[in-house]
């Protein structure tokens, strides 16, 4: 594992599911690790599990924004890492979809990431320093599946974004780059139902569901100083599911 002691890392939607995994996989590296979250019992129970600290955040309110990173500068003197994780993606057709549920949809995974990479900069700009990780999706910029075009439409933004906001911050010595999970095992993905999750299990050739934990390792990795070459890049987190040209293609499992 890549060595993060020393380092402070601001994870939002921390207290569950990916976000869960990327603060288990950096706190291992031996970061410190704040996890900003809406759900503060959550969090403040996953920050005790994982020897972190639980600060509360609304992606959605700026102010909430601003109030997390002047605490978190405050209490550890830099910011070093920060993972832009917090999203949602509830499943609604498009013909049934309102304004509001499009809206929703982009206030949280797109323009929350927006507020949060721009309140990060001025602490990363003045050490010359800073490693910033995006949690978006397969969803969207590669593949699309119904009931999800708000959720990726809002995803591939974030990709859009990630590759602009890399040459404007390339020369302060930061890096941005995304990670893309395909289908992981967390709460939410189990409320789809167990025959969702099977389906999606047989298209993918690793013949298993991605665990959080898969996702934060690769965090890890980009916000290591070893990553320090690459930004503006998007990582594909998938077990292989986006290399099938038919499902033919997916060899059985070894018995």
């Amino acid at each position: 594992m890549f060595d993060l002691t020393h380092r402070t890392a601001i994870v939002t939607g921390g207290a569950a599911g990916i976000g869960k995994g990327i603060v288990a996989s950096l706190r291992e590296a031996g970061a410190n690790v704040i996890i900003a979250d809406i759900d503060t019992d959550k969090a403040e129970a996953t920050a005790a599990e994982l020897s972190a600290t639980a600060y509360p955040v609304d992606v959605t309110d700026r102010a909430s924004i601003k109030e997390l990173f002047a605490k978190a500068h405050a209490a550890h003197g830099a910011i070093d890492i920060v993972c832009s994780n917090a999203g949602v993606f509830p499943n609604c057709p498009l013909e049934e979809m309102t304004d509001k549920q499009w809206e929703t949809m982009f206030e949280i995974n797109t323009h929350g990431t927006f507020k949060v990479v721009q309140e990060a900069l001025p602490y990363m700009k003045e050490r010359g320093y800073g490693r910033i990780v995006i949690t978006t999706s397969i969803t969207g910029s590669h593949t699309g599946f119904p009931g999800w075009a708000h959720y990726g439409a809002s995803k591939a933004a974030q990709q859009g974004f990630i590759r602009s906001a890399a040459l404007e911050i390339a020369h302060d010595g930061i890096t941005i780059n995304g990670v893309l999970p395909g289908n992981i095992l967390t709460e939410g993905l189990e409320a789809q139902g167990q025959e969702y999750l099977d389906e999606m299990t047989r298209s993918i050739p690793l013949h298993r569901l991605g665990s959080p934990r898969d996702i934060g390792n690769a965090a890890a990795f980009l916000a290591s100083t070893e990553a320090g070459y690459i930004t503006g890049q998007t990582l594909i987190i998938d077990g292989g599911q986006l290399l099938p040209e038919t499902p033919e293609a997916i060899l059985p499992p070894r018995s």
